[in-house]
């Protein structure tokens, strides 16, 4: 009899599928990105505050950041469910990346409104 314990274990086409649009969509905001710091005035602190003033560059930033923080989820998830094999230590370190990467999320959204 095989006793498994399930601790947030999410096997299959979802989350590779949902790990590669995220990456889509992370390389398509840094080519836009590099676009616009390529094509604008040479780079200073007024420059960079120029490019995140739109809202739409600040809506763009927020899904790619967003999108690098679920990426990031689920990579991390998938090494941890391989590596590490008592549950508790495994539910403890979800515990923590999850924590971290929503800290993350809210601070992206406090700099990004901020400026």
């Amino acid at each position: 009899m095989v006793n498994r314990i399930v601790v947030g274990a999410h096997y299959g086409l979802r989350d590779w599928v949902l790990q590669r649009l995220t990456a889509v969509l992370m390389v398509v905001y840094v080519a836009v990105f590099f676009l616009q710091v390529l094509t604008g005035p040479p780079l200073d602190f007024a420059t960079w505050r120029m490019i995140f003033t739109p809202q739409w560059m600040k809506y763009a930033t927020l899904l790619f950041l967003f999108s690098l923080y679920l990426h990031a989820w689920i990579g991390v998830r998938d090494i941890v469910m391989d590596y590490i094999k008592h549950a508790g230590v495994r539910l403890g370190l979800y515990t923590v990346f999850v924590a971290a990467l929503l800290v993350y999320a809210a601070w992206s959204v406090r700099i990004l409104w901020g400026i």
